[in-house]
């Protein structure tokens, strides 16, 4: 089969020929579809330090996509072949304490696919069955495709109530921030924010349902609150840039009471002002991943019931032209891309 491999350690990506994968029991092998690059993926494109210090190569990478099933390993019995399924991510497991008291998104002992094990960026992919979601027919492949971080960004939104509040987004030009405003929008929210660098993301974000999106560095946020009708600050602000400046920025900005989810990944360096945490009596949330499994079960629910996040898909491409999607990627002039297998 043909699959996208991390074969050496340096930059780039290469299509290779590899075997098929046998599933082992409890597995199942899915024949793709379609899949999506995350940042992730990106980041082992470009062998950062990130990756240097957590992808063992030669490895098939991809951790979002759609597929149907075509082969059932040993003890498989609740799905039957021709099933179209996607698959969580994070394989949880299943034996630890955060496990056993049902906080699988936080297991002492996750294996991430297509990090740690082979992922769906190929033509086949075998997956525990443990990890495999039957989605609702309803659902266009494309959107299946993008649901893990969809998931991401439902965690992160619906972490708290959000009918009848402010929120505040930074980095909501990428993808999940983006998919997060949808969120917000579809739940109830009053008004929505967003903080970004990029020109053609602010516009994107604004396409997903964000109230005003503005330039952090040259907008003035206290203006765009008084155009919104608010006052004090913001009930729910979620950090999806990993920048500190928009972290600060957010802390600066939050009503007292209020509560922060943080999904972007800040640097080791990052420095707060813990009077504001403290004497503002805020909350602050780490995400990782999704909760397993009631995030997808939102999620499923939202996406047959009228959430819309189909403009995030900007970009749609056969799998063999993926280094011209990786450059895209790159520029950062994108939301999410999708590669076809079929």
């Amino acid at each position: 089969m043909k699959a996208i491999v991390k074969a050496k350690p340096e930059r780039g990506l290469w299509m290779e020929e590899v075997p098929i994968p046998s599933p082992g029991v409890n597995e199942v092998l899915l024949k793709i579809r379609k899949s999506a690059i995350c940042g992730t993926d990106l980041h082992i494109y470009k062998w950062d330090d990130w990756a240097q210090k957590t992808i063992k190569t030669p490895l098939i990478i991809g951790h979002e996509y759609v597929g149907e099933i075509v082969e059932l390993g040993a003890e498989v019995t609740q799905y039957k072949i021709g099933d179209r399924v996607t698959a969580e991510g994070h394989i949880a497991c299943g034996h630890c304490r955060n496990c056993r008291r049902g906080r699988q998104h936080i297991c002492d002992h996750t294996v991430g696919i297509g990090v740690q094990r082979n992922g769906g960026f190929a033509e086949f992919v075998a997956v525990p069955v443990s990890n495999v979601i039957k989605v609702d027919s309803r659902i266009p492949d494309e959107i299946v495709s993008i649901m893990d971080p969809l998931g991401n960004a439902c965690h992160t939104a619906l972490s708290f109530p959000l009918v009848g509040e402010d929120i505040m987004i930074t980095g909501i030009g990428g993808p999940i921030g983006s998919m997060a405003a949808a969120i917000c929008k579809f739940a109830g929210a009053r008004n929505i924010l967003g903080t970004d660098l990029s020109p053609y993301r602010r516009e994107l974000a604004k396409t997903m349902g964000a109230d005003q999106v503005i330039d952090p560095i040259n907008e003035s946020i206290a203006d765009a609150m008084k155009k919104m009708g608010m006052v004090g600050g913001f009930d729910i602000g979620l950090e999806c840039s990993g920048s500190k400046a928009a972290f600060n920025q957010l802390i600066d900005n939050m009503y007292n009471g209020g509560k922060v989810c943080l999904l972007g990944i800040l640097p080791p360096n990052t420095t707060v002002d813990w009077n504001k945490v403290i004497f503002k009596g805020l909350t602050l949330k780490g995400i990782y991943g999704r909760e397993m499994f009631e995030t997808w079960y939102h999620m499923e629910m939202m996406l047959t019931r009228g959430l819309n996040i189909a403009p995030i898909i900007t970009h749609r491409m056969k799998a063999d032209d993926f280094q011209k999607a990786f450059d895209i990627m790159e520029e950062g002039n994108c939301g999410k891309i999708i590669l076809d297998w079929q």
